[in-house]
């Protein structure tokens, strides 16, 4: 099968299981030999066929170096939007509790709690957006800017720019703009 833009040897065993404490999830398990690598992958989806689930676990490497671009470049989780308003989130709720939204009685505070998450979200679009225009460039002028222009980068990648280095270049040159 195709992985990482390549074609390579696959062997895998599948397997649904029950897993986790007290209350127990039915999982499925795909047990994976890449070129000799030995990997275990698990899926909540018992639906999904265990080359697909192979083929997205591929993906989750580009998923995470997004992620880490998106909060040390941009700073899209930097974000500091709270109210008073917003109820304290318990992450050991039980089923029968109300939901946290519920404890928020009057229609004053649910706007406030409404505003702050609508921040949060513009704040987060408007990071991505960022992210997008980053790749763009750094996509478009591939080639076109001189290695002595740009940051260290710990791993070239055959003239292909980081988000990193665009956005040092544009810090470096934006009055030249």
């Amino acid at each position: 099968m195709e992985l990482y833009g390549k074609k390579e040897h696959v062997r895998y065993y599948n397997i649904d299981l029950l897993w986790g404490q007290k209350l127990y999830q039915e999982l499925r398990f795909v047990l994976a030999e890449i070129n000799g690598s030995r990997t275990i992958l698990a899926s909540t989806s018992l639906t999904l066929e265990p080359v697909s689930i192979i083929r997205l676990y591929s993906c989750r490497f580009r998923i995470e170096c997004t992620f880490r671009e998106l909060k040390q470049q941009v700073g899209a989780f930097c974000y500091h939007f709270w109210t008073k308003h917003m109820p304290r989130l318990n992450h050991y709720q039980k089923k029968d509790e109300p939901s946290p939204l519920e404890q928020v009685k009057t229609e004053s505070s649910r706007k406030k709690v409404l505003e702050t998450v609508r921040a949060i979200e513009m704040h987060m679009m408007l990071s991505c957006i960022a992210m997008g225009i980053l790749q763009i460039l750094s996509i478009r002028f591939m080639g076109k800017v001189r290695p002595d222009q740009l940051r260290y980068q710990r791993i070239p990648s055959r003239g292909r720019i980081s988000e990193a280095a665009v956005m040092d270049y544009l810090r470096k040159h934006f009055s030249v703009f």
